[in-house]
Protein backbone atom coordinates (compact mmCIF):
# COMPACT_ATOMS: atom_id res chain seq x y z
CA UNK A 1 0.00 0.00 0.00
CA UNK A 2 2.61 2.40 0.49
CA UNK A 3 4.45 1.77 -2.59
CA UNK A 4 1.29 2.85 -4.16
CA UNK A 5 1.08 6.09 -2.63
CA UNK A 6 4.78 6.12 -3.38
CA UNK A 7 4.16 5.90 -6.79
CA UNK A 8 1.30 7.89 -6.83
CA UNK A 9 3.56 11.20 -5.43
CA UNK A 10 6.39 10.00 -7.81
CA UNK A 11 4.07 10.23 -11.04
CA UNK A 12 2.57 13.71 -9.75
CA UNK A 13 6.00 14.77 -9.07
CA UNK A 14 7.52 14.00 -12.10
CA UNK A 15 5.65 14.46 -14.66
CA UNK A 16 3.15 17.57 -13.53
CA UNK A 17 -0.42 15.66 -14.26
CA UNK A 18 -2.13 19.21 -13.56
CA UNK A 19 -0.40 20.74 -16.95
CA UNK A 20 0.36 23.66 -14.57
CA UNK A 21 -3.60 24.40 -14.35
CA UNK A 22 -4.73 26.05 -11.09
CA UNK A 23 -8.38 25.55 -11.23
CA UNK A 24 -9.30 23.29 -8.78
CA UNK A 25 -11.45 20.72 -10.39
CA UNK A 26 -9.31 20.31 -12.90
CA UNK A 27 -6.09 19.91 -10.04
CA UNK A 28 -8.47 17.37 -8.36
CA UNK A 29 -9.73 15.35 -11.19
CA UNK A 30 -5.88 14.93 -12.69
CA UNK A 31 -4.00 14.23 -9.34
CA UNK A 32 -6.91 13.18 -6.14
CA UNK A 33 -9.42 11.39 -8.45
CA UNK A 34 -6.89 8.01 -8.67
CA UNK A 35 -7.61 7.89 -5.19
CA UNK A 36 -10.41 9.51 -4.62
CA UNK A 37 -12.53 8.87 -7.32
CA UNK A 38 -13.85 11.28 -10.44
CA UNK A 39 -16.26 12.64 -8.41
CA UNK A 40 -14.86 12.24 -4.64
CA UNK A 41 -16.72 8.41 -3.84
CA UNK A 42 -13.80 6.15 -4.00
CA UNK A 43 -14.18 2.74 -5.34
CA UNK A 44 -14.84 0.63 -2.50
CA UNK A 45 -11.55 -1.97 -3.54
CA UNK A 46 -9.63 1.95 -2.28
CA UNK A 47 -11.49 2.28 0.93
CA UNK A 48 -10.64 -1.57 1.92
CA UNK A 49 -7.32 -1.68 0.95
CA UNK A 50 -6.25 2.43 1.75
CA UNK A 51 -8.46 3.39 3.92
CA UNK A 52 -9.01 6.14 1.67
CA UNK A 53 -11.45 8.47 2.42
CA UNK A 54 -15.18 9.35 1.05
CA UNK A 55 -15.43 13.01 0.29
CA UNK A 56 -18.98 12.87 -0.12
CA UNK A 57 -19.67 11.35 3.01
CA UNK A 58 -22.26 13.30 5.07
CA UNK A 59 -20.46 13.43 8.42
CA UNK A 60 -17.31 14.59 6.84
CA UNK A 61 -19.08 17.32 4.77
CA UNK A 62 -20.02 18.76 7.79
CA UNK A 63 -16.91 19.48 9.18
CA UNK A 64 -14.99 20.06 5.69
CA UNK A 65 -12.77 23.18 5.15
CA UNK A 66 -10.37 24.68 3.01
CA UNK A 67 -8.27 24.57 5.79
CA UNK A 68 -8.87 21.03 7.11
CA UNK A 69 -8.20 20.24 2.65
CA UNK A 70 -5.53 22.30 2.08
CA UNK A 71 -3.73 21.02 5.99
CA UNK A 72 -4.06 16.86 4.31
CA UNK A 73 -2.54 17.86 1.11
CA UNK A 74 0.43 19.64 2.35
CA UNK A 75 0.87 17.08 4.90
CA UNK A 76 -0.76 13.98 3.84
CA UNK A 77 -2.27 11.26 6.10
CA UNK A 78 -1.59 10.20 9.44
CA UNK A 79 -1.29 6.31 7.65
CA UNK A 80 1.53 8.17 5.51
CA UNK A 81 -0.68 6.45 2.64
CA UNK A 82 -1.58 9.51 1.56
CA UNK A 83 1.92 11.65 0.53
CA UNK A 84 2.17 15.09 0.73
CA UNK A 85 1.82 17.14 -2.30
CA UNK A 86 4.14 19.96 -1.31
CA UNK A 87 6.73 19.91 -4.45
CA UNK A 88 4.53 18.07 -6.63
CA UNK A 89 1.54 20.70 -6.72
CA UNK A 90 2.19 24.63 -6.39
CA UNK A 91 0.90 26.87 -3.35
CA UNK A 92 -1.86 28.15 -6.12
CA UNK A 93 -2.94 24.50 -7.17
CA UNK A 94 -2.85 23.35 -3.39
CA UNK A 95 -5.17 26.89 -2.28
CA UNK A 96 -7.32 25.99 -5.51
CA UNK A 97 -7.86 22.67 -4.99
CA UNK A 98 -9.09 22.79 -1.14
CA UNK A 99 -11.37 25.49 -2.47
CA UNK A 100 -13.12 23.02 -5.19
CA UNK A 101 -12.86 20.35 -2.13
CA UNK A 102 -14.44 22.52 0.44
CA UNK A 103 -17.43 24.07 -1.99
CA UNK A 104 -20.81 22.98 -0.74
CA UNK A 105 -21.06 22.30 -4.57
CA UNK A 106 -18.43 19.54 -4.62
CA UNK A 107 -20.88 16.94 -3.64
CA UNK A 108 -23.51 17.02 -6.78
CA UNK A 109 -26.92 15.30 -5.96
Amino acid sequence: MRFVAAALFLVAACTNPTGGSKDGAKVFQSTCATCHGMMGKPEAAMVARMNVRDLTDPEFRKKVSKDLVEKQVRAGSANKLMPSFVGALSDEQIDAVARYVSDPSFVKK
